[in-house]
């Protein structure tokens, strides 16, 4: 499985939602004294703790977890912030240095190996790779842009405009698609020439054991449905009535978290619990199976396991690199 023997000095879990990365996280951060890190996009918000399945307190309490929970549902948070607070992290867990105060993401000083865990593709990305250090927009441009039209409207303008950026990305997908013109508008210049001219990552991908979960399809959509009623069950449609009676922008991303939409409707009695429950069902589905492509794709050089098998594949990886010995 090793294309090379460097020393692990990360682990990178990615995985579609609802495949078990969580559990296996926190099943290695037990076993090697390690730290959690956060690497999906919708977790970071503190507002969604059921609807984006964030590790419970009980688990939370097995071994350090950062990065989780740590953004108000009001911020834009976005790849760019969340990889400074991951290099953070990464230099505290390897300098040793002691939390700071209570809401530093560091875990325990005795804990060195950071596992980075989520399904948010451009995060990872963004560790291994590195990321374009693109100016700031400025808040007249934002303001123009907000309230354009659909996003048909956008991605037109887009194809218009710079044809090789449109040609990127989904036509249904208007956050990506506004931030691209926002950049185009302000930089006069691709997002994709952007993006091209990355700096230093914080992470070495080659002293990091990369695993990708590629479950059955047939079972991941087993477990999405059953982990959708729990969520119910746990009080995801009043979380997400909550979130929504705050009256945010809704061109937040915390605003576009999976099941927002609909289970505040059912909780404010506009739609049905199994029309809710069902449209729910079905975009935590086509966003797995974005998911799925990305890594299939874009992860090819990872270690594609089923999720069965991750937890003893992933030990035997670690052993034959140096960091455990399983004998003992």
């Amino acid at each position: 499985m090793t294309d090379t023997l460097q020393p692990i000095r990360a682990v990178l879990i990615a995985g579609p939602t609802a495949s078990g990365k969580s559990a296996l996280a926190l099943a290695l951060a037990e076993r090697l004294s390690g730290v959690v890190v956060n690497t999906d996009a919708s977790q970071v918000y503190r507002d969604l703790r059921i609807l984006t399945a964030r590790p419970s307190a009980e688990e939370e309490a097995r071994a350090p977890h950062a990065l989780y929970g740590h953004v108000d549902a009001g911020e834009a948070y976005g790849v760019g912030r969340w990889l400074a607070d991951a290099a953070m992290v990464i230099n505290r867990l390897s300098t040793g240095a002691e939390p700071t105060s209570q809401q530093s993401p560091m875990g325990a000083a005795d804990r060195s190996l950071p596992i980075f865990v989520g399904g948010t593709g451009l995060y990872f990305d963004a560790l291994t790779k590195g990321l374009a250090e693109i100016p700031a927009i400025p808040e007249t441009i934002r303001e123009k842009r907000r309230g354009f039209g659909p996003a048909s409207a956008l991605y037109a303008e887009l194809a218009r405009r710079d044809p090789a950026m449109a040609g990127r990305l989904r036509p249904t997908d208007p956050q990506r698609l506004m931030r691209a013109l926002e950049v185009l508008d302000a930089t006069g210049r691709s997002l994709a020439d952007w993006q091209a001219e990355t700096g230093t990552p914080p992470l070495d991908p080659d002293a990091a054991l990369r695993i990708v979960l590629a479950p059955d399809r047939a079972a991941l959509d087993v477990a999405i449905a059953r982990r959708l009623e729990a969520m119910i069950a746990d009080g995801a449609a009043e979380e997400a009535r909550a979130l929504v009676d705050r009256g945010l922008d809704p061109a937040l991303p915390a605003m576009k978290a999976l099941g927002v939409a609909p289970l505040s409707a059912w909780a404010r009695g506009a739609l049905s619990r199994e029309e809710a429950v069902e449209r729910t069902r079905l975009g935590t589905r086509r966003y797995a199976k974005r998911q799925s492509t990305w890594f299939r794709n874009r992860m090819a050089d990872w270690i594609h396991v089923a999720p069965e098998e991750a937890l003893d594949a992933t030990l035997g990886e670690i052993e034959t690199r140096g960091l455990i010995d399983r004998s003992s």
